[in-house]
C-alpha cells in the first residue's frame, strides 16, 4: 500500500490537501495559538528526547549521530508510532514541526520510521494468523489431499 506523509513547518499556510495534521515537536511552537494550527493531534512522545534535541541544537553531536540516536529512541518505543500509523492509513498525513530546516530536523527520520513500521505491519498481515484464516487454504476434497 502507498502512504502519503508530508513534512511541513507549523508556520507554513494551512492547506486543504494536508489531510491529518500532527504536531510532532516536544515543545509548543512560539507565537502560535492552539487554534491557529488546525491540529488533529499533538504527538509529543514521538519527538526526540529533550537531551538528544539539546545536544543536537547546541552542535555537540552531528546530524548523522542525531539521526542514529533518534532512530534508536523510536525503536525502543514503537508504540509511539501507532497514532501516526493510524492517521496514515486513513489518508494523507502531514507532520508538523517548528524547525527552520525540515531536512535537518527529526521529521525525515520520523517519516522513514513510520513508513517502515507500516510496511512491516502490512507484510505481517499478508499471511493468515489464525485457524479460521487458514481454513480457506485447506483442501476441500479427498482428491486434493
Amino acid at each position: 500500500m502507498i502512504y502519503h506523509i508530508e513534512l511541513k513547518r507549523v508556520y507554513a499556510p494551512i492547506d486543504e490537501q494536508d489531510g491529518a495534521r500532527l504536531l510532532v515537536d516536544r515543545l509548543w511552537p512560539r507565537g502560535k495559538a492552539h487554534s491557529s494550527l488546525a491540529l488533529d493531534e499533538w504527538c509529543r512522545e514521538v519527538a526526540p528526547s529533550n537531551e538528544l534535541r539539546r545536544h543536537y541544537h547546541q552542535q555537540q553531536i552531528s546530524q548523522a549521530v542525531f539521526n542514529s540516536r533518534y532512530r534508536h529512541e523510536l525503536e525502543r518505543a514503537l508504540d509511539n508510532l501507532l497514532p501516526l500509523m493510524t492517521y496514515a492509513r486513513q489518508g494523507r498525513l502531514t507532520l508538523l514541526t517548528a524547525s527552520r530546516h525540515i531536512e535537518k530536523s527529526h521529521l525525515p527520520v520520523l517519516k522513514e520510521a513510520t513508513l517502515a513500521a507500516l510496511a512491516e505491519e502490512d507484510a505481517s498481515d499478508s499471511e493468515p494468523s489464525s485457524p479460521p484464516c487458514w481454513a480457506h487454504m485447506l483442501p476441500t476434497s479427498r482428491h486434493e489431499r
